[in-house]
């Protein structure tokens, strides 16, 4: 079995942990048991180096908080779509929620140190979904991603609490610095940050890592920002008057 089916079992194990009404037909006691064998033994093949064995066991450690934060997660998706009739249809029939409980447990990984296998789960999403978040991004409680086919989230970005974006939003780098041999340098913060209570419409663009959209603020639908916003803002575009002509 090759590495990434490998992780995709793995990945099962988790969200049967997260949301076993729908994935849990292992059982939960069971999902954990593999899922941290799993998780071990991956590690173990990939740097023989590290301490599997602990990893896998502090990655189990960060279990609850992980399932806190992805519940509020669905509360988000459902006190924000009215559309939505249960938290179990935001659980089952949403992407945004799927890619933003995947994005916890990888987010989980990545912050542990784990190599590989976050960008590996990171990357299911992204294929089952349209949505593509980078493992390294720092995301708030109550985060709601709505409808979600082309969202682009960077490593760098970090975004706070109780925030809505829409399909096509991304939160994206400038140009990058390069070392004097040419390569790109490594370890910057290249994403914008988004403060709590923000609501981003779909197809906005927000780019650069010293760029900060303010608390309680909203961004129109196809916005193109790479300066700071301040709490509070309204930012959109003046839309171009409509031409109608009566046909024939």
């Amino acid at each position: 079995m090759i590495l990434p089916v490998r992780i995709a079992k793995l990945l099962r194990h988790g969200m049967a942990v997260l949301h076993p009404c729908v994935y849990g037909d292992l059982g939960v006691k069971n999902s954990i048991t593999q899922l941290a064998l799993g998780l071990e033994r991956e590690i173990a093949l990939l740097v023989p180096a590290l301490d599997a064995k602990e990893l896998s066991a502090r990655f189990v450690e960060e279990i609850p908080k992980i399932r806190r934060l992805v519940d509020t997660d669905i509360d988000a998706a459902y006190d924000g779509d009215p559309a939505a009739t249960s938290r179990m249809e935001v659980v089952m029939a949403y992407p945004g929620v799927y890619a933003v409980t995947v994005h916890r447990i990888a987010h989980a990984l990545y912050t542990l140190g784990v190599p590989v296998i976050p960008r590996i789960i990171s990357e299911i999403a992204h294929s089952k979904t349209g949505i593509d978040i980078h493992p390294g991004a720092k995301i708030g409680e109550r985060f709601f991603i709505d409808h979600g086919t082309g969202v682009v989230i960077g490593e760098t970005s970090v975004i706070g609490c109780n925030v809505r974006i829409y399909q096509g939003v991304t939160l994206g780098g400038l140009s990058f610095a390069k070392d004097d041999s040419g390569a790109l340098v490594k370890g910057m913060k290249r994403h914008p940050n988004i403060e709590d209570n923000v609501v981003i419409y779909a197809n906005a663009t927000i780019l650069g890592g010293t760029t900060t959209i303010g608390h309680d603020s909203e961004i129109g639908g196809n916005v193109w920002l790479k300066d700071s916003v301040p709490p509070y803002s309204r930012v959109y575009n003046k839309p171009p008057a409509p031409v109608i002509k009566p046909i024939g």
